[in-house]
């Protein structure tokens, strides 16, 4: 067996080690054209390039033998010059240059080139740090010897039925089970006999995969590349698989990344491990969960310190005629999450010149499409599980629309043919549920700015003058007014052998994160530590005299995030409230030009009522002339969209199609939309 695995030296491919890829210097990431060389166009040397150097004067010399300057810009040099630049001139040179007492020598050195000097740094350094800054100009290619597959010869030349193991790895999983299933038709019978049990377990393996509807798949995909909800479904099939009784599950938002098609087969999945004889017990706010639940705990009767009592328990009857619990409300449809009642249908087209369209779209599952997306609406890209929306809206449209608006974003992302309407743009901005920040270091008002004026409010304290303390002082970031045994962190990092790292709170400054003396600065009574430790709601009260930092705070508190600390560390934040600390940090800034947002899957983690602060949130900045691009699930947020743009029909091989563009109301009524099938329960 271990011929056949690329995690082993018997079956991996020696030159690529199994990966299947080569990390190469792409010159597209590395270069800004546009830019010459003395100006920073070889990105990671822009400094070096800016002052005298040994390295600048071997350039210097390259260029001169083509007949340019370093001050011309990159994309007027000639192919030659480039490829010399960039991949080096055998060349002897004489270059001149000051020894340390001053003296003028002479160097014969050929150019090694910028990026085979990269390429060697990457390999030759023991820093992660430079390996990490290298890897930001590289890019993924083909293995030359295995392309791709990742295996030995020997073991690519073993087939069955005509497919080697690489072959059927590539089959999205429910094709791979029929492969499985078909295998007793065409072995001999010698074979079956050898196979039987082998082929029993592929086929309730595969099925089980299947029932979590991760059926568009393959089996070859890469771990990192899979969503959160998909790692987690491929860890509820394997538990499935066990067949075990008398066992508690404990499950997070299983339907994360799931459309309202693929959402009942995973509940089907759950009442069978329930009728196996185990308990599941599923923190979740899909509605299609909860009304299917036996047994139902409601929390609040806020968030934060406003929650964490048992408002409701029962079942799902019950809890629609409790009148203290507001998820019975939504449930019941006494309260509904609606942001705007423009559900009406439209056969005007959005103008042509207020409309960005990227035509060729062919990433992984996308089928050579071209979308509209209109711009000033709430648009929502819809479609079952992998039918493409994250592919198109995050690989294609962000990263076309960052390199054409930012000359040092150097990452393409998917293939596309062309880009229209970007002039119509100032903007680009991604919002993802990505930490704001992996210590406890980070948290919401370093990362809102809103910190920095509190500082400055505490450095302008009668006090702080005395003491001669800056805004520096305030800062737990920086020497001077932090406490030094956990360096301003509050806490200290225990770093633990085979298990994640544990903080603890600092034993000498019992997590207030600045020394004594910073401490006895005090404004209205209360010093930093104390003022960090304020809710977005108290602080509201507290600074509502100081436009610039209760501005800031407004906007936290408009996201439905006034519960949360001004200190609360990143890594206590879940992914919901990082993504709306975000938002909250983009509605404060006062911006000219039509920005474009674009978020992926913005409700996972809402509550009914949050997903009704944040359509607020999301209107407002549209009323503000941006444009909104988010891919999702919801129908709550799909039907106060503006515009739907519903991609399938199926997911894998099977999706990659635009099915159909409009309203919601449009979409409802269209026959060969999953979406629209669904949408149209919930409009009407």
């Amino acid at each position: 067996p271990r011929l056949f695995s690329f995690n082993a030296p018997q079956g991996a491919c020696p030159t690529c080690n199994g990966l299947g890829v080569q990390l190469k210097i792409d010159p597209q990431l590395l270069v800004a054209m546009e830019l010459s060389i003395s100006e920073g166009a070889i990105i990671p040397y822009a400094s070096m390039m800016s002052s005298d150097t040994w390295f600048r004067r071997t350039v210097e010399m390259v260029l001169k033998k083509y007949g340019y300057t370093i001050q011309t810009e990159f994309r007027y040099l000639p192919q030659p010059a480039q490829a010399a630049v960039l991949h080096g001139d055998p060349t002897i040179f004489r270059v001149e240059g000051t020894n340390q007492q001053g003296r003028i020598t002479s160097i014969r050195t050929s150019f090694e080139g910028f990026i085979p000097n990269l390429e060697r740094r990457y390999q030759e350094t023991e820093s992660e740090h430079v390996r990490s800054e290298i890897q930001k100009y590289m890019r993924e290619e083909e293995c030359p010897t295995c392309h791709g597959q990742r295996l030995k010869p020997e073991a690519l030349s073993v087939t069955i039925n005509q497919k080697n193991i690489f072959a059927v790895g590539q089959l999205p999983i429910n094709e791979a089970s029929d492969w499985v299933k078909n295998l007793p038709k065409i072995i001999s019978q010698r074979e079956q006999t050898i196979g039987s049990m082998i082929i029993k377990e592929l086929e309730h393996r595969l099925q089980f995969l299947v029932s979590v509807g991760l059926n568009y798949l393959n089996l070859n995909r890469s771990a990192g590349t899979l969503s959160g909800g998909e790692s987690q479904r491929i860890r509820l099939a394997s538990q499935i698989g066990t067949g075990l009784t008398g066992v508690l599950y404990v499950l997070d938002e299983p339907t994360i990344g799931l459309h309202q098609r693929d959402n009942l087969q995973l509940i089907r999945t759950l009442d069978n491990l329930r009728d196996l004889g185990n308990t599941v017990i599923v923190v979740e706010h899909d509605r299609d969960v909860m009304e299917r639940a036996d047994h139902i705990v409601d929390f609040g009767p806020g968030a934060g310190i406003h929650g964490g009592s048992i408002i409701f328990q029962g079942t799902v009857t019950d809890i629609k005629q409790d009148k203290n619990s507001l998820t019975g409300q939504y449930l019941s449809g006494k309260k509904q999450v609606l942001a705007t009642s423009n559900h009406s249908r439209t056969t005007v087209e959005p103008s042509q010149n207020r409309q960005l369209v990227i035509s060729g779209c062919s990433e992984h599952n996308l089928k050579d499409i071209t979308v509209e997306f209109p711009l000033g609406k709430m648009i929502c890209v819809t479609g079952v599980s992998g039918s493409g929306k994250s592919t198109l809206v995050h690989d294609t449209l962000y990263h076309a629309l960052a390199s054409k608006l930012n000359h040092f974003h150097r990452d393409r992302g998917g293939k596309f043919t062309s880009l229209h309407g970007v002039e119509h743009v100032s903007r680009a901005s991604l919002i993802t549920q990505s930490p704001i920040g992996r210590t406890p270091r980070s948290n919401p008002v370093t990362y809102t700015k809103v910190f920095d004026h509190v500082r400055e409010l505490f450095a302008h304290t009668q006090e702080a003058k005395i003491r001669g303390y800056g805004a520096g002082r305030f800062s737990f970031n920086v020497k001077g007014g932090r406490c030094e045994a956990c360096q301003g962190g509050g806490e200290v990092k225990i770093e633990m052998q085979f298990l994640p790292d544990v903080y603890v709170t600092c034993d000498v400054c019992q997590g207030h994160r600045y020394n004594q003396e910073t401490l006895q600065i005090t404004y209205k009574s209360k010093n930093i530590s104390e003022i960090l430790n304020l809710t977005v709601d108290d602080a509201l009260v507290f600074f509502s005299a100081i436009p610039q930092i209760k501005r800031k705070l407004d906007t936290l508190q408009q996201v439905g995030l006034g519960y949360i600390k001004l200190g609360q560390p990143a890594p206590q934040l879940s992914g919901g409230e990082a993504q709306r600390i975000k938002l909250a940090k983009e509605l404060s800034i006062h911006s000219l030009g039509h920005t474009i947002y674009i978020l992926d899957e913005p409700t996972t983690g809402l509550h009914f009522a949050d997903v009704e602060k944040l359509l607020s949130v999301l209107k407002a900045l549209v009323a503000q002339n941006n444009t909104i691009i988010c891919v999702e699930h919801n129908l709550d947020v799909i039907k106060n969209s503006d515009w739907i743009i519903d991609l399938g029909p199926e997911g894998g091989e099977g999706g990659g199609h635009v099915i159909t563009t409009g309203t919601p109301a449009d979409i409802a009524d269209s026959k060969n939309s999953y979406t629209g099938q669904f949408l149209s329960k919930s409009l009407y």
